[in-house]
């Protein structure tokens, strides 16, 4: 299983999770009750519900950089194109825009550093 923590200007919004039944993301307990809570995006509107996908979510898939940075991560962390979730965890920390995605460490439930 692999998963990230989806921070909103550096506050934690949610979890995304990939396992062997595909994409979960769930918006987090804290943030909802914030009076700044707002959606990530669009299609991803604030609730306390699951989301469930059996492809990675559009938002996220577009946050993955495209041709030749896409070429240079996937070289130097030897990660396929089409595996979605490593190269948005390995790429996607410090994205460009309000939201980025910290990979979690199962072992620890904590931050990888």
């Amino acid at each position: 299983m692999k998963k990230g923590i989806v921070y909103l200007r550096n506050i934690k919004a949610g979890v995304l999770t990939e396992d062997e039944n595909g994409y979960t993301f769930r918006y987090d307990e804290e943030f909802l009750k914030s009076s700044d809570a707002e959606a990530i995006s669009l299609t991803l509107p604030l609730t306390d519900k699951v989301y469930r996908a059996d492809v990675l979510f559009p938002f996220f898939d577009g946050l993955i950089p495209e041709g030749w940075l896409l070429d240079v991560a996937e070289k130097n962390w030897k990660i396929s194109s089409r595996d979605r979730m490593s190269l948005l965890l390995a790429c996607c920390k410090d994205c460009i825009g309000a939201v980025g995605v910290m990979p979690v460490n199962d072992d620890e439930e904590g931050l990888v550093p």
